[in-house]
């Protein structure tokens, strides 16, 4: 992996969150293994964006990374790892990682890597040996995968399965709260490990769909419920949508188009927290203004008239 996680999501060391959560999601949809068979190109600019993400979207991380105190990887800054990483990732060298695994300074995914070079050159005595013919053995490669979720499930929790290249399927538990690009861990079930190691571990990135009704702003639920010139003017108690179903709000005496109504503990569910759900009034005309409107209108502005936008001309 590059030294600048920054460089490998092709942003600067300014970019704001969003920013760096949108040219992850842009290099993950067009460079995914998945969508490039045998691309070793874009697979390995997808785990570099990945790993990069990984780092950066934690403001922790991301502070200690910028402030020196760890590397790309994650890892505690110490002279001799430093040496150890700028001497093999020069070109050529041997202990550099270039089939595409994921290098999270666990020094058995670099001799995993070195084995299965070994192997590739034909080096004798397969998965069991090792150097000197003693034994050998190393933790699987980490592997990982995107899954795209319906809005509902990712608030809700739900279980979802990904079909393997290998035909296998890998059931994923989606916990209730999950966000846009969060990232699960699914402990042993990455690659197969070599002699008596352990496999390696899934990340599963998770993509959620828009919903046509909902937008997630961190826990809390935003929507736009249109309202009626009646309800608006004389208030009452009208049926509003909440991920959890529907609940009757109350319309105030006199509602504006844009006035927000909070429907507390009716957003998303994390833990034992819970967000509210915030209602953006919007006044909808009727389909069609007939005479009996349009008289009452012109009656009531002869008696009742005023100017909401007093102020914003000179």
């Amino acid at each position: 992996m590059s030294n600048d996680p920054y460089s490998a999501l092709g942003l600067k060391k300014s970019a704001t969150d969003a920013e760096i959560k949108k040219a992850y999601r842009k290099i993950a949809r067009t460079h995914h293994p998945d969508l490039n068979p045998g691309d070793s190109t874009a697979e390995a600019k997808f785990k570099a964006a990945s790993m990069a993400y990984d780092l950066l979207k934690d403001p922790e991380q991301r502070r200690r990374f910028d402030a020196g105190e760890i590397d790309a990887t994650g890892a505690e800054k110490q002279p001799e790892r430093k040496f150890y990483r700028d001497y093999a990732e020069q070109p050529g060298h041997g202990y550099g990682n270039t089939h595409g695994y994921e290098d999270f300074g666990d020094m058995s995914d670099i001799f995993a890597d070195i084995l299965r070079q070994r192997q590739a050159q034909g080096g004798a005595g397969g998965a069991g040996a090792g150097f000197g013919g003693r034994g050998f053995d190393a933790r699987g490669a980490d592997a990982r995968y995107m899954l795209e979720v319906d809005f509902m499930d990712a608030v809700k929790g739900g279980k979802k399965r990904i079909t393997l290249p290998s035909g296998d399927n890998l059931e994923v538990k989606i916990p209730e709260g999950t966000r846009d690009g969060q990232t699960i861990r699914l402990r042993g079930k990455g690659g197969e490990g070599y002699g008596k190691g352990p496999r390696g571990d899934a990340y599963v990135t998770i993509n959620v769909r828009p919903h046509k009704v909902f937008k997630r702003e961190g826990d809390d639920i935003h929507i736009t419920l249109p309202i009626t010139i009646d309800e608006a003017v004389l208030g009452g108690k009208v049926p509003t949508p909440t991920i959890h179903g529907t609940v009757n709000l109350t319309i105030p005496k006199g509602a504006s188009s844009g006035q927000t109504l909070r429907l507390r503990g009716k957003g998303v569910k994390r833990g034992s927290k819970k967000g509210d759900q915030k209602v953006e009034l919007q006044i909808k005309m009727p389909p069609n203004v007939d005479a009996d409107l349009e008289k009452f209108m012109q009656d009531w502005r002869k008696d009742h008239a005023y100017d909401p936008r007093k102020g914003m001309t000179s």
